[in-house]
């Protein structure tokens, strides 16, 4: 492990511990990571915290007004990727073509897309996925149990309805920073069933 890691690691475990929180589950080596819930600013700081403990890099896709200014470089120097919504498509591809040559390659998306609540997940990380064949790997924050962690990491099947229900399964007992804002894990597509 590099010093960089290393520092990163041990930084990580100390501000967990003294904030309360811990980690679980195991890091998968590939995988688009769905993060969630997402209700609050904090949850990027967990999730950090999250890799760093883990001594791997997330490439997070992140809006792009966050990049102005001193906050830029703060989430550059995390990892962080500046996501142009004017043209997501062009920053996804160069990022899938990174991963044919990583041997440890994970995308982080929050498929809630918002700290607020909405009526449906974005779509992103199951068409990346699918498209890519990269499997799922459900990240999560529950904070009624203080925790941070790595859940199943699986395959897309392709039969949205049957897929969705396996992350709401998942997600039916994690509660967010501010659990009122959360958002059920649901695709516009399962009700026109594309």
């Amino acid at each position: 492990m590099n010093r960089h890691f290393f520092v990163r690691r041990n930084l990580a475990r100390l501000v967990l511990r003294l904030a309360r929180w811990r980690t679980a589950g195991q890091v998968p080596s590939k995988g688009i990571l769905v993060g969630a819930p997402h209700t609050s600013n904090w949850d990027w700081v967990l999730t950090m915290l999250l890799a760093w403990d883990n001594s791997v890099q997330i490439r997070l896709l992140v809006k792009d007004s966050f990049f102005k200014g001193p906050l830029g470089i703060l989430m550059r120097a995390t990892g962080a990727v500046e996501l142009d919504r004017s043209n997501p498509g062009a920053t996804i591809r160069t990022l899938l073509e990174q991963s044919e040559n990583d041997e440890t390659f994970l995308l982080g998306l929050a498929a809630e897309g918002t700290r607020s609540k909405s009526e449906f997940w974005k779509s992103g990380f199951y068409r990346i996925s699918r498209q890519t064949g990269i499997p799922v790997t459900l990240a999560y924050i529950d904070t009624p149990s203080r925790t941070v962690g790595w859940g199943p990491t699986f395959s897309l099947t392709g039969d949205v309805g049957a897929d969705m229900d396996r992350i709401r399964n998942f997600y039916a007992d994690k509660r967010g920073i501010r659990p009122e804002l959360t958002t059920e894990p649901r695709l516009r597509e399962e009700l026109d069933g594309s």
